[in-house]
Parts: structure tokens; C-alpha cells; sequence
């Protein structure tokens, strides 16, 4: 099983998760006419045959009784539930946040959620595995909670286009933080109790419990959607093929992202993987500035704010990775 030996490797691993995870919404911007409901089960089983994919490659380069399979005959049952739950109450978050986007606009529903999502995983999880510097780790994930709010404030230069922020979208926004931050700590126990599930199987049970999440809260949201109209499944099987081929991209561009930060987990904890994959938030505002010109015609305080996010974030990842060195 592949495993980084060396700081640099893990914090390269991390890099690139939060590059993923933070890029994977382009899929979604690229498609035409397809509901997110729709597209979700093509990014759902994605998410899944990826995960499934990199186990039985990475995950078995050395048959040394830690590879996947090998794992899976040893590690506690209990572990793989923890796993299948912690995918469970990811894709119901997932869910939540796209439907508050569309309420009450990126500007409100992603600092809200992901700031709230920060600070109960990082904490969370370092209670369940206390691995690293608590101060340092404490200003790091305070950085990126600043940096989240600086993105909000951006995003506000450029105005909301007549969407307001009812009380049903905020409270959809701080459920969908609750439990974006919720399914970090049960990653960290199945990764750190009894006989422990390895890093690839994490990825392989925790995208099977989003993936059988679908069956139960897409349909339910597909007959009683948060915005706009019912769909049925004859949207999806009518979907051009570029749609389809956009979900699958998406969902493989976050399993990797999400396998990668378990994997680099495995040396650094579970707490300080976790708080720098949540730079995917400065990874969207470039995609969002550079490619989608999203800030076209925002005010001027729109590039101080910015340039603000950018700095906290690169302090936080500084102080994040300080936090494993200092212990």
C-alpha cells in the first residue's frame, strides 16, 4: 500500500486534494440544462468506482498484509460502519450546500457552512486522534476561518443578483456545516481504533455510504427538491452524453482528492489533513476569478478582500504544517 514516509510527500498529497476538492464544481458549471439532482448520481457513483480503483491500485502496491484486501480481513466491522456512516452525513451535507448556494448565494452559504464544517471537523477529529501541535493548530484552522470569511465578503462585492438570505436558507447552510464537519471525527475512529481501517478502504466504504446515501435523500430531494421543480429519472437517461461524461469527471476529481487526503492522513492525523484540504475554498475563488470571471464588474474592495483570503490561507497551511513538525 502506498503511504507517504515524509512530511513533504503528505502535505504534496494534501496540495493536491485541495486542489480537487476545490475544482471539481467546474464539472457542474460546464454541463447545460441538467439539474444537480441529476447530475449527482453521475457524480456519485464516480466518487465511488474511483475510490474502488485507486485501492486496488495504490492501495496494493506492497502485499505486506497492509494492502486493501488485506486490510479489509482484519480491521474491526465496527470500523467499516464508521466509514459507511461518515459517507452517509458527507453526501446529505454535499446536498444541503449546493441547494444553499442556489437560496441564498455563494456569498452567504459557503462561509457559513465551510467555516462552521472548519472548526467542528479540525476539532473533532483531534479529539479523536490528538495528533499534532493543539496551539499552532488552533491559530491555523482560526487563519482559515478568517480567509472563508474574507471569500464571503468578496463575493458580496459583486452583488446577489435579487437572491436574499431567508431564515430557512441560513438554517439549511449551518446544517449542512454540522455535518460537513461531522464525518471527519468518524474517519479519524475508523482510522485510529482497534484494528484500523487503512486509508484506501476508508475511501472505498466511505464513497459506497455516499453512494447508497443517493437511493434514500437524492430520490427523496428529486420528488421534493429545496429549489425549483420535481425531477424524474427520465431526466437523467435523456441527458446528452456530455453531461454525463462532466458528472463522472467531477466525482473522480473529488475521490482523488478525498483518497489522497485519508492517505496523507495516515502520517499527519486525520485533524491537520482535514484543516488543509479546506483550502479548496481559495482553489474555487481562482477558478472563479481567473476562468468563470465571476468578479467581472464587482467593486473595487472585491480585490482587497481577496488578496486578504489568499494571505490567511497561506498562513493557515504555515501554521497547519508547523502544528505536525512542532510535536
Amino acid at each position: 500500500m502506498f503511504v507517504p514516509h515524509t512530511l513533504a510527500v503528505a502535505l504534496a498529497m494534501v496540495a493536491v486534494s485541495a486542489l480537487c476538492w476545490g475544482s471539481w464544481a467546474n464539472s457542474y458549471k460546464g454541463t447545460k440544462g441538467y439539474r444537480f439532482e441529476l447530475f449527482y448520481w453521475d457524480y456519485a457513483i464516480s466518487i465511488f468506482l474511483t475510490s474502488l480503483l485507486l485501492a486496488l491500485t495504490l492501495g496494493m502496491v506492497s502485499r505486506d498484509g497492509t494492502d486493501f484486501l488485506s486490510n479489509l480481513h482484519t480491521v474491526d466491522r465496527g470500523n467499516l460502519g464508521y466509514a459507511l456512516l461518515a459517507g452517509v452525513i458527507f453526501n446529505v451535507a454535499n446536498v444541503l450546500l449546493v441547494a444553499g448556494i442556489d437560496m441564498a448565494g455563494l456569498a452567504i452559504a459557503f462561509p457559513v457552512a465551510i467555516g462552521i464544517a472548519l472548526v467542528v471537523g479540525v476539532v473533532m477529529s483531534y479529539l479523536q486522534q490528538p495528533r499534532g501541535d493543539a496551539p499552532l493548530l488552533a491559530l491555523g484552522v482560526c487563519a482559515a476561518v478568517v480567509a472563508i470569511i474574507m471569500d464571503g465578503l468578496a463575493y458580496a462585492q459583486v452583488g446577489s443578483k435579487g437572491r436574499a438570505a431567508s431564515r430557512k436558507s441560513l438554517l439549511i447552510c449551518v446544517v449542512s456545516g454540522l455535518l460537513m464537519g461531522s464525518f471527519a471525527p468518524l474517519i479519524a475512529h475508523a482510522m485510529s481504533r482497534g484494528n484500523t481501517l487503512a486509508p484506501y478502504g476508508a475511501g472505498v466504504f466511505f464513497t459506497l455510504g455516499a453512494l447508497l446515501c443517493c437511493f434514500v435523500v437524492n430520490v427523496y430531494l428529486m420528488r421534493h427538491p429545496l429549489v425549483g421543480d420535481p425531477v424524474d429519472f427520465r431526466g437523467f437517461f435523456k441527458a446528452a452524453l456530455r453531461n454525463h461524461a462532466l458528472g463522472f469527471a467531477g466525482g473522480g476529481i473529488w475521490a482523488v482528492g478525498t483518497v489522497f487526503n485519508f492517505v496523507a492522513a495516515s502520517l499527519t492525523g486525520v485533524a491537520i489533513s482535514y484543516a488543509m484540504g479546506q483550502a479548496a475554498p481559495m482553489v474555487a475563488a481562482i477558478w472563479g476569478v481567473f476562468v468563470w470571471k465571476e468578479f467581472a464588474g464587482a467593486r473595487p474592495r472585491a480585490t482587497i478582500y481577496l488578496a486578504l483570503m489568499f494571505i490567511f490561507y497561506i498562513l493557515a497551511i504555515v501554521l497547519i504544517s508547523q502544528a505536525y513538525r512542532a510535536v
